[in-house]
C-alpha cells in the first residue's frame, strides 16, 4: 500500500522518516510568552478548575506564592513549538507520549522554547513508513543573561512518511 498526500512539497517543513538521525537535536527556533489568557483559556477548554491554575487568593498561599500554568498546556505548547521542524506535514499519527516529567514551574509572563531529540527510529514491517522517538524538552528562559530552567520533558512517538511515499 502506498500512501499519498496531497500537500505541496514546497509547504512540508517536517521531516521525512529518512531524515531523522539518531543523537540529532533539532533547536526549535520558535518561542512563546505565555499569558494569563492561554492558561485561563485552557483551563476552560479542558474543564480543569484546579485553583492553583486559576485562582490568585488560593495560589498566594501556595509554595509557588502565584498562579502555575497548567502543566498540560506547557506540554501542548512544547509539542506545538516543534512541530513546524519535526512532523509538519511528514505525520501519519502521534502514537504516544511517554515519560512527562514538569521538574519546574511555569507562571504567567514566561517565556517558553523546545528543543527535540531523536532518540530511536525504525521503519513499519510493511517498509512504507517509520516509527520515530523524541525526547522534547521544554525551557524557560530567565532573563536577558541566557540562563534557562527546564520545565517540561516527555517522549514523543510518531508514525513518520517516508519521503519515497509521499507523493
Amino acid at each position: 500500500m502506498v500512501f499519498t498526500t496531497d500537500r505541496d512539497p514546497a509547504h512540508v517543513t517536517g521531516k521525512y522518516y529518512e531524515e531523522f538521525e539518531v543523537g540529532e537535536t533539532i533547536v526549535h527556533e520558535k518561542r512563546r510568552t505565555v499569558s494569563e489568557r492561554d492558561n485561563q483559556t485552557f483551563c476552560d477548554m479542558t474543564m480543569n478548575q484546579q485553583p492553583l491554575h486559576l485562582d490568585a487568593a488560593f495560589a498566594a498561599d501556595t509554595q509557588f506564592g502565584e498562579r502555575l500554568v497548567n502543566g498540560i498546556y506547557t506540554m501542548a505548547l512544547a509539542t506545538g513549538l516543534s512541530i513546524p521542524d519535526t512532523t509538519d506535514g511528514t505525520i501519519v499519527a502521534n502514537l504516544s507520549y511517554d515519560d512527562v516529567e514538569h521538574p519546574n514551574p511555569v507562571f504567567h509572563g514566561d517565556t517558553i522554547r523546545a528543543e527535540s531529540t531523536v532518540l530511536d527510529k525504525r521503519e513499519t514491517s510493511d517498509g512504507e513508513r517509520g516509527v520515530v522517538t523524541m525526547r522534547v524538552d521544554a525551557y524557560k528562559l530567565d532573563g536577558d543573561d541566557g540562563d534557562e530552567t527546564l520545565v517540561c520533558t516527555f517522549e514523543r512517538t510518531v508514525l513518520s512518511l517516508k519521503r519515497e511515499h509521499a507523493t
